[in-house]
């Protein structure tokens, strides 16, 4: 009872940082966006964790866990509605259902990372896509894409199920690339903000805050103790320490290598490619944190930091606009961290790279389908984007009629 009361605290704490983590986000997002936008933004983030995790208790935990009420297909979880847990033989509440923590503090730790990935798109789209189809998206992702694209392997469905399971710690292709791979689909619909290329080439638009920008990735940074460390799915120490140490490990190099290169590259320090080098590394770290070695750890980091310049870069050439680097950040580096179990630390081996492979194939086929499903078909019904006038006025005044900064609106064209 003592070590069940100890896990349970400390999953508990865990979920907390994750919880904590959704400020992150905000901070980041608005500050790299312009200040007409800002309510806006704000507004999505608050729709998504309120509403995801209604819809998390509704279906999504069902959906994504169907092993407790022993009844896993291999590819799609229970259509069961509402959130009970399971009886023990004597048909009383079991709490302890798994031997580690209650079943209520599973639920609601796995209810904080399904909305992360509706968050995710929200930062690609922001500035000039309709609150209304952002948000029907959101229902839709966050209530049932997700859910059972991680039953897959979380619930131990048919990725889990392979001759080498595939492996995925904490969510870098079941959370960062689910959400990437969704962000990539509404960004080649929805079209670049009006401005951002003008006779083939790259405008810059910049942020109205970076230092709420970088308060945000160090806030994401500290909720990366709980989005890893809580991950173990209990308070044994030696490994939750090492997983705590190889993130910030990973944190570290990604945010320095991609300073270094962009540096070499552009002749500029530039703080935003510093703070989207460290959310690199950590997305990368995260299939296999509690597998690596500390200087697998700073490869692994250190290579996704590299890896966010190029792909920013190469983003823009494709005429893609992407205000805060979501795709380059939780797609690019979600994909090479999935990848990098099969390379480096305790799994890797030529198998388990395959089943990588198989993991990063599937959960692209499926995610890019059904956004685009999704989306293609709100676009057709409803429309998607806002109209020319409500984009440079700002979507504060025109979906919201607020404004951030009363006291301080800047006049901005």
């Amino acid at each position: 009872m003592e070590l069940l009361t100890i896990n349970n605290v400390w999953m508990m704490i865990c979920t907390a940082l994750v919880f904590f983590m959704h400020l992150g986000f905000a901070l980041l997002e608005i500050g790299l966006t312009r200040q007409k936008n800002t309510i806006n933004i704000l507004f999505k983030n608050i729709f998504i964790i309120t509403v995801g995790l209604l819809l998390y208790a509704i279906v999504g935990f069902n959906l994504m866990y169907p092993t407790w009420a022993a009844n896993a297909s291999g590819y799609l979880g229970d259509f069961i509605f509402g959130l009970s847990s399971p009886l023990n033989a004597k048909g009383t509440l079991d709490l302890a259902y798994n031997k580690g923590y209650t079943f209520w503090t599973d639920f609601l730790f796995q209810g904080m990372f399904a909305a992360t990935a509706a968050t995710i798109v929200s930062g690609a789209v922001a500035e000039r896509m309709k609150i209304l189809p952002f948000m029907i998206f959101t229902v839709l992702y966050v209530g049932f894409i997700y859910p059972i694209a991680g039953s897959w392997k979380w619930g131990g469905g048919f990725l889990d199920q392979l001759s080498t399971p595939f492996y995925d710690f904490a969510g870098s292709t079941l959370v960062h690339s689910v959400g990437g791979w969704a962000a990539l689909v509404a960004v080649c619909l929805l079209g670049a903000r009006i401005g951002k290329f003008k006779n083939g080439k790259i405008q810059a638009i910049p942020g109205h805050n970076i230092p709420l920008a970088t308060a945000g990735v160090l806030i994401l940074w500290l909720g990366w103790f709980g989005f890893n460390g809580g991950s173990v799915l209990s308070a044994e120490p030696s490994l939750t320490s090492l997983v705590l140490v190889t993130t910030c490990l990973a944190a570290a190099s990604g945010g320095v290598i991609a300073a270094i290169v962009s540096t070499i590259l552009y002749k500029n320090l530039d703080l935003t490619m510093f703070l989207n080098g460290i959310l690199g590394g950590l997305v990368a770290i995260t299939a296999g944190a509690d597998q690596m070695s500390p200087t697998d750890a700073i490869l692994i980091g250190g290579i996704a930091g590299i890896l966010i310049v190029f792909a920013v870069s190469f983003i823009d050439k494709l005429k893609l606009d992407d205000p805060v680097g979501a795709i380059a950040v939780h797609l690019i580096c979600g994909i090479w961290g999935t990848l990098a179990v099969g390379v480096f630390g305790n799994l890797a081996s030529g198998a388990q790279f395959l089943s990588q492979l198989i993991g990063v194939a599937s959960y692209a086929a499926f995610c890019i389908a059904t956004s685009f499903i999704i989306i293609f078909t709100l676009k057709k019904t409803m429309g998607i984007r806002v109209n020319e006038k409500e984009e440079l006025e700002g979507l504060d005044a025109h979906e919201h009629g607020m404004d951030a900064y009363p006291d301080f609106r800047l006049n901005e064209h």
